[in-house]
């Protein structure tokens, strides 16, 4: 694991705030339109067909840009991409709403999410180079816990404005924590100039996006026409086609977008890996329970709303305990007792009934949360502790990056599984969708889908299980050849 030697920054708690406030503002902004979404269709006289694009939009943006992002900060450094990012989100809120009709607002969603990647693909780099390494582990972990509290408050949030006020002040709300936030990327982030002249690879970021876009249309496609659609193939195919490409022009490179290097190192892909596989199965939940909380235990919205914080509430909670716990004990072993408890939550959640009480939903549900909060910071500060300095950007682009790729493929995946194996069990295909199947359709599917989502978390059990004892073998591998005849202190030659 890599040690980062800078002296940390005086103000590192204000700077761990400063980021927390654009963290917020990006996962709020995230989820907190999509209660806004019904009402939009209204008063911007459109359809769901155009509308939902102010979704699509947004997090299309943002994921095809934070990995050229995270480059760029660690070629010229993240303090000013950070403050560009608060300013570009601010500025974009302010336009959004007071978008004249829905294309302007789908055009200045697109300029709102150029600043949440900038701040997403930057914010634990900052953080990381604030801390020492050894509270690294609770400063991510109490990241971790304001990504959860923004996902919860999110539809909650825009539920009380659209109660209240237009649909405008979901965007308007921005503002003020927009311009504060500002305020202080200038007045506690540390500017640390990187060492060198680099050259930023163009053709590399570019094939990079085309490839991510691909991906994410084919699935987003898929998910809402059939996976069967030619479009989707092609899609789906340019993809691969580009992600080769891609592979092939950062071998040549000599400043690359991502140093392809980086993955020779088992542990730092490891965790990449069961980071995105975790996601997949967290997304495919939260897409997936107000449909069974809803339509099949007939709860009204309110209480659908605090039902699904149940989820993000045990994660922010166990979030910064976790990460504190990494710190004195390592982040391989935490994260992996994270994954045991997320994956004996998602086999509970397999035996969801449709006369499940809300006490019953209640500890089913609370072990995926506590799980994935203690499993998401160690992974994420072992991240980040395994990559150069030089290199504290490009690490933390792939982590968020690995977080909204994998929510797309779970929602998508895991979405076409559910309604698969419903309409298998209802015998036929409901022209108007598996929502409209039976109950014990429906239930049928919604098992069947959690115990695949179970069997992913162990397939990520087992390669941190396996990362473990790799590392145990290489640690007693060091030692031997520290204690070998003819070796001096570090094994190396005394001769």
């Amino acid at each position: 694991m890599t040690n980062h030697s800078q002296k940390p920054h005086g103000n590192k708690w204000l700077v761990l705030a400063t980021t927390g406030m654009g963290i917020f503002l990006a996962t709020v902004d995230g989820s907190i339109v999509n209660v806004a979404l019904p009402t939009l269709v209204d008063d911007l006289n459109t359809d769901f067909s155009v509308i939902q694009w102010v979704l699509l939009a947004y997090l299309l943006t943002v994921t095809t840009l934070m990995l050229s992002i995270g480059r760029l900060g660690d070629m010229i450094g993240k303090k000013r991409l950070y403050a560009l990012g608060f300013i570009i989100f601010t500025i974009a809120s302010a336009f959004c709403g007071l978008s004249p009709n829905v294309y302007w607002l789908i055009g200045f969603r697109v300029a709102q999410a150029l600043g949440s990647a900038l701040i997403m693909a930057l914010g634990m780099a900052i953080v990381t180079e604030a801390f020492p390494p050894y509270e690294r582990g609770k400063a991510l972990g109490i990241s971790g816990a304001i990504v959860s509290v923004g996902i919860a408050i999110g539809p909650s949030l825009g539920g009380v404005i659209l109660s209240f006020l237009s649909w405008r002040w979901i965007f308007l709300v921005n503002l003020p924590i927009g311009i504060v936030g500002t305020i202080m990327v200038f007045r506690f982030v540390q500017t640390i100039k990187p060492k060198g002249k680099q050259k930023f690879d163009y053709i590399g970021a570019i094939v990079l996006f085309i490839s991510i876009l691909c991906l994410l249309l084919g699935l987003t496609i898929g998910q809402q026409q059939g996976f069967t659609r030619p479009a989707v193939s092609i899609l789906i195919a340019g993809w691969f086609i580009t992600l080769l490409l891609f592979i092939l022009v950062e071998k040549k490179s000599t400043h690359p977008v991502i140093n392809l290097d980086f993955f020779r190192n088992s542990l730092l892909s490891i965790n990449l890996t069961n980071a995105f596989v975790a996601f997949i199965g967290i997304a495919g939940t939260i897409i997936l329970l107000p449909f069974y909380l809803q339509n099949i235990l007939g709860y009204p919205e309110m209480v659908v709303g605090l039902l699904l914080c149940v989820l993000p509430v045990s994660l922010g909670i166990t979030s910064p305990i976790a990460g504190t716990l990494s710190d004195k004990f390592g982040s391989e072993k935490i994260s992996t007792v994270g994954l045991v408890i997320v994956v004996i939550g998602f086999y509970a959640c397999s035996s969801l009934r449709a006369d499940t009480s809300i006490p019953g939903y209640i500890i089913r549900l609370a072990p995926l949360g506590i799980g994935m909060g203690i499993f998401q910071s160690p992974n994420s500060s072992s991240i980040m502790g395994s990559v150069p300095k030089a290199h504290l950007g490009i690490a933390s682009g792939l982590i968020s990056v690995s977080r909204t790729l994998g929510q797309t493929v779970g929602t998508a995946v895991l979405g076409a599984i559910w309604a698969g194996r419903t309409f298998h069990y209802s015998g036929s295909v409901h022209p108007d969708g598996a929502t409209r199947s039976s109950i014990s359709a429906q239930i049928g599917g919604l098992q069947d889908t959690f115990l695949v989502a179970t069997f992913l978390i162990l397939l990520c059990l087992g390669l941190s299980i396996w990362k473990l004892y790799f590392r145990r073998s290489e640690t007693e591998k060091e030692a031997l050849s520290e204690t070998s005849p003819g070796k001096g202190p570090g094994g190396f030659d005394n001769a």
